[in-house]
C-alpha cells in the first residue's frame, strides 16, 4: 500500500476543536528527529542487525543477561542523554491548552514525560527504571547505567546480586494490564484519536484506532509511511512530525 496524504490541517484543527476528547496515540516515529533510531527502517532500524527474539526476549534475559545487556546496555546508554522535540513539545502545548485529555505511547524512552505531558500511558514500559525478579529492589535509568559500567561482567545488578531487568515490556512477556486497560478505556471515548509516527502494525496497540471508530470517535494519522488505516480514517498526513505538528498548532492558534 502507497503512503498517502489525505485531508488538510486546517481540516486536522476543525477535528480537534469539534472533539471534546483527544487523545494522542505515539510510536518510534514521533522520537527519531531527537535522534533515536526506529526498529524498522532499513539501514538506520535497530532490528536491522540484530534478531530481536535472541537479545531483547525475556528467555534471552533469563538464559544469558550478560549477552541481552550487551545489547540493551547499548540502547540504554543511547536513551540516556536524549531530549524531547518539538514533536513531544507540540503534544505538551495541546494538554496544556485543555486540547488533549492524555498521551498512550508505545515508546519506552521516557520522552513524553520529560517534556511535561501529565498524563502519558506507557504500554510498553519505560526504561526509566529497572526492576529485580528476585526481590523488590528497583534502580533508576541512571544508576542502572552506573551500575552496568561497574560490572566486569556488563551487567547490572540489585543490591542483592541478581541481575536487573529493564523496566519495558520484553518480547515474550505481557503487557501491563493496568495499562493496556487504561489506552483501552481512552481510545473508546475519544472524540479523535491523534495516531503520531506509528506504522500502527504492532498488536494489541495497533487496535485502538478501530476501538475509537467502532465507538464512533474519529481517527487522524500523522506518519510517514503507510499504515493498515489510511483509507479508513478522516486524515492522514506523511510529512515530518514535526512540521505538522508545528502547522497544527498555528491552525489552532497556540
Amino acid at each position: 500500500m502507497p503512503s498517502a496524504t489525505r485531508g488538510g490541517i486546517e481540516q486536522l484543527a476543525e477535528l480537534v476543536r469539534a472533539a471534546d476528547s483527544v487523545v494522542a496515540l505515539t510510536g518510534a516515529g514521533i522520537s527519531v528527529p531527537s535522534g533515536i533510531p526506529d526498529f524498522r527502517s532499513p539501514g538506520t532500524g535497530l532490528w536491522e542487525n540484530v534478531d530481536p527474539m535472541e537479545v531483547a526476549h525475556i528467555d534471552a534475559w533469563r538464559r544469558d543477561p550478560k549477552r541481552f545487556w550487551s545489547f540493551y546496555g547499548a540502547r540504554f546508554t543511547m536513551l540516556g542523554d536524549k531530549e524531547p522535540n518539538d514533536a513531544h513539545r507540540a503534544l505538551v502545548t495541546l494538554e496544556r491548552a485543555g486540547r488533549l485529555d492524555a498521551v498512550v505511547t508505545q515508546n519506552i524512552d521516557r520522552l513524553h514525560r520529560r517534556a511535561g505531558s501529565a498524563d502519558v500511558v506507557e504500554v510498553h514500559g519505560s526504561v526509566e527504571r529497572s526492576v529485580c525478579l528476585s526481590c523488590p529492589g528497583e534502580q533508576t535509568l541512571e544508576a542502572t547505567l552506573e551500575r552496568l559500567h561497574a560490572d566486569p561482567d556488563g551487567i547490572p545488578r540489585c543490591d542483592c546480586g541478581a541481575p536487573l531487568k529493564p523496566g519495558v515490556v520484553l518480547f515474550g512477556e505481557w503487557l501491563p494490564e493496568g495499562a493496556l486497560e487504561r489506552a483501552h478505556q481512552l481510545a473508546a471515548s475519544a472524540d479523535l484519536l491523534l495516531c503520531i509516527g506509528s506504522s500502527l502494525e504492532v498488536q494489541p496497540v495497533a487496535q485502538l484506532p478501530s476501538v475509537t471508530r467502532m465507538n464512533g470517535g474519529q481517527v487522524a494519522i500523522l506518519t510517514q509511511g503507510p499504515t493498515p488505516y489510511d483509507r479508513r480514517v478522516a486524515v492522514k498526513r506523511s510529512g515530518d512530525v514535526v512540521s505538522e505538528l508545528r502547522a497544527l498548532l498555528d491552525a489552532l492558534g497556540l
